[in-house]
């Protein structure tokens, strides 16, 4: 796996403000086709999959692929993810029970050298998910930010309080918010 100090540096590099979606330069074919052989070693190393969201509207993500839990080594369903950014910056997590996405905690060491090594073979790039919890610090306008935006003028007119804005979250983003998101 590239040094975490590298995955950050091309996170920033392929980070462009007037594309949110996708890069400028963005070619259907290429990702659709990456995205194909993506699906196809999980499915050869797991069984069937289903892929979702597929070059969906308003997000920064190509596709998603669901893996069954009967199928992934956790024992938890994975979702590995594949971003229209970056010569593609996949992802995975394990779900936890209610659905929620748990991180690279749920991930074997064995999946995760795997699935860097296959990202490698294709040319992509393995993003870890833990790294994808950092603050994000790129220079794209997220939905983070409106959020803080909206409270700040909600408190400017009178309607609320700072006081009852007690939610931390509030105007923070993450480096997932920016490339395995929706827009």
């Amino acid at each position: 796996m590239l040094p975490m100090d590298r995955i950050r540096a091309l996170l920033l590099e392929h980070d462009d403000p007037g594309h949110l979606e996708r890069p400028a330069d963005f070619d259907l074919d290429s990702p659709r086709e990456c995205f194909a052989r993506l699906v196809g070693a999980l499915e050869e190393r797991f069984g069937s999959s289903r892929s979702r969201g597929l070059l969906a509207q308003d997000a920064s993500f190509y596709g998603v692929i669901d893996v069954s839990a009967d199928a992934a080594d956790p024992g938890r369903p994975l979702c590995v993810l594949m971003s229209n950014f970056g010569n593609y910056f996949v992802t995975a997590e394990a779900v936890a029970e209610k659905g929620a996405p748990s991180g690279d905690a749920g991930l074997s060491e064995e999946f995760v050298t795997w699935l860097d090594g296959v990202c490698t073979a294709m040319g992509c790039t393995f993003v870890p998910a833990d790294l994808l919890r950092e603050p994000y610090n790129g220079p794209s306008f997220l939905e983070a930010h409106r959020d803080e935006e909206f409270v700040a003028a909600l408190v400017a007119a009178g309607e609320v309080t700072e006081d009852e804005d007690d939610d931390e979250e509030i105007g923070k983003a993450y480096w997932e918010d920016r490339y395995f998101a929706y827009m």
